[in-house]
Parts: C-alpha cells; sequence; structure tokens
C-alpha cells in the first residue's frame, strides 16, 4: 500500500484465474443503472419504480504487463472473463467477469503497455481489508 493512502499501481490490477497479470496506473469507474416505472390505469404518474441492472464500466490508463504474464505470452485482446482489483487502505473492490469494449495501443514495438483499456464488468464486490 502507498504511504499517503492513495492506490498506487500496485494496488490496481488485472488477475486472471489468480494470478496477477498487469498492474494499472490509474481508472476511472462509471456504474449505471435504469429503471422501469411501473404504470396503472387511471393514475396520472407512475406507481412505482423497478430497478434494473448495473452495468460497471471502467476505464484503465497504462496498463504494464507482469514480466510472469509476459513470459507466459499473454494476449490482452483474447483475455476475458478477468478481474480488476483495486486495494484501498480500508477495502478491496473487485471488479469480475470482466471483459474488455475497447484497447488504445499508444506504445513503442515489443513494449508491453497498453494506454486506455476501457471493461465491463458483471460483477463490483468490496470487501474490507
Amino acid at each position: 500500500m502507498s504511504i499517503a493512502g492513495f492506490p498506487t499501481s500496485s494496488d490496481i490490477y488485472l488477475e486472471v484465474d489468480g494470478v496477477r497479470v498487469a498492474v494499472v496506473q490509474s481508472y476511472a469507474a462509471k456504474t449505471t443503472k435504469g429503471s422501469i416505472s411501473v404504470e396503472a390505469f387511471g393514475e396520472p404518474e407512475p406507481v412505482a419504480t423497478v430497478p434494473g441492472q448495473a452495468v460497471h464500466k471502467v476505464e484503465l490508463t497504462r496498463l504494464y504487463a507482469t514480466d510472469e504474464a509476459i513470459r507466459d505470452g499473454i494476449d490482452f485482446y483474447s483475455l476475458s472473463g478477468f478481474s480488476l482489483v483495486i486495494c484501498k487502505p480500508d477495502k478491496k473492490i473487485i471488479y469480475s467477469d470482466c471483459q474488455w469494449s475497447s484497447i488504445q495501443e499508444d506504445a513503442s514495438i515489443g513494449s508491453m503497455v497498453l494506454e486506455k483499456v476501457t471493461l465491463v464488468a458483471s460483477r463490483r464486490i468490496e470487501t474490507g481489508v
């Protein structure tokens, strides 16, 4: 953990089958949730709302493949079902069953750095540390 209490690149990482495959410099997460209005005949306004499913979208900046992942020949473009783990001083946030929706690569030839990766996660779990 970082001394100041803010996440560092070692505190934000991608994990596949329990193995850390990349560290991430920073992230921005957005969760959206739709809802459906329940209308009743003769009522001027909806009588209730039903919550929809949450959609977790996370944009990662500067992903660095771990040495082990590079040795194993990681291909970020073929990753699916991975997890994003964010360690904070008082909790751990895990986005699981992730799929990437966009990858932007701005690195030199042979480099294992991705500039921006946007992913969508099925679940978001918070645990106490």
